[in-house]
């Protein structure tokens, strides 16, 4: 083998050695293997060797490297995910109010290919006919199988309004489509009125300033409502810690609302310190299987404080804090660095919340939606 092919596979056992090191320092307990980091090195130098001396061609360094780092991070748990250049670009716009998007909602664990578990309504998505319960193969003609999560739904999203080729398996159907990005929603959030009800509050996402419009829009038309008013999680997939904080603090007030389980055991605690505009009103939230991540949390903590009744689907858990560590090739790790905990000790990560009144899969109607909220609310 040549100096140079050996210094770049010397260099690529040094990165995967700082990225391991990077790995054991940040993640949280239980999520990562129980090898010891010796015998975590000890297993990356055994594989190292065969590769030199036992496979077939001599591997492409870079190739095997990128590999390596995918691979190993992506395989995490279902958040975790190296991010290429590319990938780390879309990472830094993603709470752009104006990106578009096709309107799928994906669920994806490491070795799959990622599963359609929601449908943006009046999205392109719903337009060409996909369904729920679809597999995406490829994107682009990429294969999907050993993207993460995170990966997959960063590259649906766009700047411009250039389709985007999926390959569906649905059954035994393979199909082609070709799909447009558009933008979604124009507002974060919406408030539409329904007899019997004080409005259904729509949560689209949970970036900034998704609160505020809440306040400064939505706020002053409730200020004498009396009737339950709806807040419908569902589809509400994307979104900041903090926003769910402060959407949660529209209708109660605590010191604590929950916490982040980190390494070492520590926690970082949320509190609702603010008075709640909506503390009195009735509340009912709507929840789906595609409700992720901070409206999970917000729907959680609302249920554990008897704040509001859930009615739904339960969701899937995703409730976790992630750390983006930038490498100096502007590739990045975003590592799961916290789980959350409700006060009483629940844990929401991977098991997620559980409906008072439960939907049934096959018919999410919203008339269904609403006959279950007046009855839980009579």
């Amino acid at each position: 083998m040549n100096k140079k092919k050996s210094k770049i596979i010397l260099l690529t056992v040094l990165a995967v050695v700082s990225l391991l090191l990077i790995i054991e320092k940040n993640l949280v307990p239980g999520l990562f293997s129980n090898l010891s980091p010796s015998k975590n090195f000890e297993l990356l130098g055994r594989v190292i060797y065969l590769i030199q001396n036992d496979y077939i061609e001599e591997a492409n360094p870079a190739e095997t490297m990128k590999g390596a780092f995918r691979g190993l991070v992506n395989s995490l748990d279902v958040l975790s995910s190296y991010l290429d250049q590319e990938s780390m670009l879309k990472y830094s716009q993603r709470t752009e109010n104006d990106l578009k998007d096709i309107g799928l909602v994906l669920y994806k664990r490491y070795g799959s290919f990622p599963q359609v578990v929601g449908i943006i309504e009046k999205s392109p998505a719903q337009k060409h006919g996909i369904q729920v319960g679809d597999f995406i193969s490829a994107l682009d003609e990429s294969p999907s199988q050993m993207m993460s999560l995170v990966e997959a739904k960063l590259y649906l999203k766009d700047r411009d309004e250039k389709p985007v080729k999926l390959r569906i398996l649905r059954g035994e159907k393979t199909l082609e489509i070709k799909v447009e990005r558009a933008l979604l929603f124009k507002d974060s959030i919406s408030l539409t009125s329904s007899e019997g009800t004080s409005g259904i509050l729509k949560i689209h996402h949970l970036y900034s300033p998704a609160v505020e419009t809440v306040k400064e829009k939505i706020l002053p038309r409730l200020q004498s409502a009396k009737k339950p008013l709806i807040l419908d999680l569902r589809n509400c997939y994307e979104g900041d810690i903090q926003e769910a904080r402060q959407l949660i603090n529209i209708f109660l007030k605590a010191p604590k609302i929950g916490y982040f389980e980190q390494k070492k055991e520590s926690r970082e605690y949320l509190n609702c310190t603010e008075v709640p505009e909506l503390e009195t009103l009735p509340l009912v939230v709507w929840t789906n299987q595609a409700t992720l991540g901070p409206a999970e949390i917000v729907a959680g903590v609302l249920q554990e404080f008897k704040r509001a009744k859930i009615i739904g689907l339960q969701t899937p858990g995703l409730t976790a804090k992630q750390t983006l560590f930038r490498l100096k090739d502007d590739t990045g790790l975003l590592l799961t660095s916290g789980i959350f905990y409700l006060n009483s000790g629940e844990k929401l990560w991977e098991k997620g919340v559980k409906p008072d009144i439960k939907i049934e899969m096959d018919n999410q109607s919203d008339d269904i939606y609403l006959k279950k909220s007046f009855s839980s609310s009579s």
